[in-house]
C-alpha cells in the first residue's frame, strides 16, 4: 500500500492568467509556477474557483492542469480541481489527473443542486472511484449551498483515498468538529483570517489564493505556527495579514484582488473572464496600500525587529 499524502505547508490555487481576449495566457503562468516555487510554498493546486473554473470548459481545465504539472515538474504535488455542476465533468477531470500524473484531488459539493448529505457522498464517492486518488475536500457552504456534515464524512471518510479537507465554512465549531471527531482526515485552512486557529488546532496546510502574489509572508505564519510552534510571533504575523484578508474577503471581488495583487508583483494575471470586471482604481490603490504595510510589518517581524 502507498503511503499516506500528507497535507503540510502552504499551497497555493493557481489564478488563470488570460490575455485580452480571453485566451488562456500560458507564459504568464509558467512565470507564476516559476515565482511559487522559488518563494518556497509547498503545493500547488489547478482548477480551484481561484482559478475561474467556473468560466472554463472540462478540456481547457485538463489542459491547464497538464501544463502546470509539467512545470512543477516533480518539485512540488500538484492537485487538481474538480468541482464542476455536472457529475461526468467533474469524473471527466478526476480521470484526466490521474492519466496525465497528479498527485491528488480537489473535491467539492456540485454547486446549485444542493444535494443531500447522502447524495453528495455518493457523488464523491464516485470521482474517487473514477481516479483512486488521494483528495481532499473542500467544503465551502458559501458557495454550495450545502455543508459536509457528518453524514457525509462518516460515508466518504471510511475511503482511504480522502486524506483531508479543506475547511472553508468559515464557522470555528466545524474547526473543532474536525479536529476532535475526524482525526483520520487531515485539516487544511481554508478561511483565511481562521489560519492562526487552524494551525493551533493541528492543521499543517493552508490553501490560500493570497499566496499567489505574497508567497513568502503566507509562508512566514506557517512556519511560525507550523514548524516552530511560536504562537507569540504567529500572532504578530496574523495581525499584520489580517487587513490583507478583510480587503480580500469583503465587497465580493476576491479574485479581482487576487489578480491585481499578482500584477503588483511584476507577473501578468489579465483580465477576469465574464461576468466578473476588474477593480477601479480606487480599489487598486486601496489593494496596494495594504500591501506595501503587510510586507513592510512582516518583514519587521520576521527579521526580529
Amino acid at each position: 500500500m502507498t503511503p499516506r499524502m500528507v497535507l503540510e505547508g502552504i499551497y497555493t490555487p493557481l489564478i488563470t492568467p488570460f490575455h485580452a481576449d480571453g485566451s488562456i495566457d500560458y507564459d504568464a503562468l509558467a512565470d507564476l509556477v516559476e515565482r511559487l516555487v522559488a518563494a518556497g510554498v509547498h503545493g500547488l493546486i489547478s482548477g480551484g474557483s481561484t482559478g475561474e473554473n467556473y468560466a472554463e470548459t472540462v478540456e481547457e481545465r485538463l489542459d491547464l492542469a497538464r501544463f502546470i504539472l509539467e512545470r512543477a515538474a516533480g518539485r512540488l504535488p500538484v492537485l487538481v480541481g474538480t468541482g464542476a455542476m455536472r457529475t461526468p465533468d467533474s469524473i471527466a477531470l478526476a480521470q484526466g489527473a490521474r492519466q496525465m500524473g497528479a498527485d491528488g484531488l480537489l473535491l467539492g459539493t456540485p454547486p446549485y443542486s444542493v444535494p443531500t448529505e447522502r447524495e453528495n457522498a455518493l457523488n464523491a464517492l464516485a470521482i474517487d472511484r473514477a481516479a483512486d486518488l488521494p483528495i481532499v475536500l473542500y467544503n465551502y457552504p458559501g458557495r454550495m449551498g450545502v455543508e459536509m456534515g457528518r453524514e457525509f464524512l462518516d460515508r466518504v471518510g471510511r475511503s482511504r483515498n480522502v486524506i483531508g479537507i479543506k475547511e472553508s465554512s468559515g464557522d470555528i465549531n466545524r474547526l473543532h468538529l474536525l479536529a476532535r471527531d475526524y482525526p483520520h482526515i487531515q485539516l487544511s485552512c481554508g478561511m483565511d483570517d481562521q489560519a492562526l486557529e487552524f494551525f493551533a488546532w493541528g492543521a499543517r496546510s493552508w490553501i490560500c489564493a493570497g499566496s499567489n502574489f505574497l508567497p513568502e509572508e503566507h509562508v512566514a505564519l506557517y512556519e511560525a505556527c507550523v514548524v516552530r510552534g511560536d504562537f507569540t510571533r504567529g500572532r504578530q504575523i496574523m495581525s499584520a495579514m489580517l487587513p490583507l484578508m478583510r480587503v480580500l474577503e469583503q465587497g465580493g471581488k476576491f479574485i479581482q484582488c487576487v489578480k491585481h495583487g499578482v500584477e503588483t508583483t511584476g507577473l501578468r494575471a489579465g483580465t477576469m473572464r465574464p461576468p466578473l470586471k476588474g477593480l477601479n482604481k480606487d480599489e487598486k490603490r486601496a489593494l496596494e496600500q495594504v500591501i506595501r504595510s503587510l510586507k513592510t510589518a512582516v518583514k519587521a517581524i520576521t527579521e526580529g525587529n
